[in-house]
């Protein structure tokens, strides 16, 4: 599992961060002021990568919070099987098989290059290059 560690506050909107250790893009972040005694907070909203799931977390913006390392890579389409896809990385030539998303079926060709991500161990196929 490849993540470093940095503070709530250094994150941004459209950015990655591990939550329930699930990579997740954050969706929106609203921080609340300090109050007499505390700190301030930060709201962090996220959508799972791999699952498409809402998740939060509420934090004092100067704790620390984990960041997956997000790996983007070109791949080609070798085969179609149903609901995978077998990839080979025009970079390493390994091959694999993942599942092709909700969005991109029907639409991938044998042949055609493909931008897919790595991150905790999973892939995902994110658009076809054109």
């Amino acid at each position: 599992m490849s993540k470093k560690v940095l503070e709530v506050k250094t994150l941004k909107v459209g950015k990655y961060v591990i939550i329930d250790g699930e990579a997740s893009k954050i969706t929106s972040i609203q921080t609340s002021s300090p109050g007499k005694h505390g700190a301030a907070k930060a709201r962090v909203e996220a959508m799972g990568i791999f699952d498409n799931q809402k998740r939060n977390f509420v934090k004092p913006v100067d704790s620390k919070c984990d960041v997956p390392m997000i790996d983007k890579r070109l791949g080609q389409v070798l085969a179609l099987m149903g609901d995978d896809v077998q990839l080979m990385d025009l970079e390493t030539y390994e091959t694999f098989e993942i599942p092709i998303p909700d969005e991109l079926k029907g639409k991938l060709n044998e042949g055609s290059e493909v931008d897919y991500i790595m991150a905790m161990g999973k892939k995902k196929v994110m658009r076809i290059k054109s």
